[in-house]
């Protein structure tokens, strides 16, 4: 990548622009679903430590096996909507808000 181009990027947009492509690219597309999967994967580790439960702890709690949580909190799962809200309300007693824009 020209580092000419990264230095004029003038904010985080541009630079997005200029690494990943334009939004409604594949490769920009491929990115945001990666940063999306990991900003739920920092939710899920921060809100279980501050519930101050193990991963086998809420696994249990929300039926299912620890590895799993291991893997969501690694961000190398995809999740189904109704296990993260079972995961986030009944496991760690979260509200969830989904904002679609």
């Amino acid at each position: 990548m020209d580092k000419e181009l990264i230095k004029d990027a003038g904010n985080f947009d541009e630079l997005l622009d200029i690494k990943y492509g334009k939004i409604g690219t594949v490769k920009r597309d491929s990115f945001e679903e990666r940063a999306q999967y990991f900003v739920i994967s920092e939710m899920l580790r921060e809100a279980r430590k501050e519930a101050k439960m193990t991963q086998e702890q809420l696994a249990q709690k929300v039926g299912t096996k620890k590895s799993y949580i291991s893997r969501l909190e690694n961000g190398k799962c995809d999740i189904q909507l109704s296990t993260l809200y079972r995961i986030f309300e009944f496991g760690l007693g979260k509200r969830i808000n989904l904002l679609i824009g």
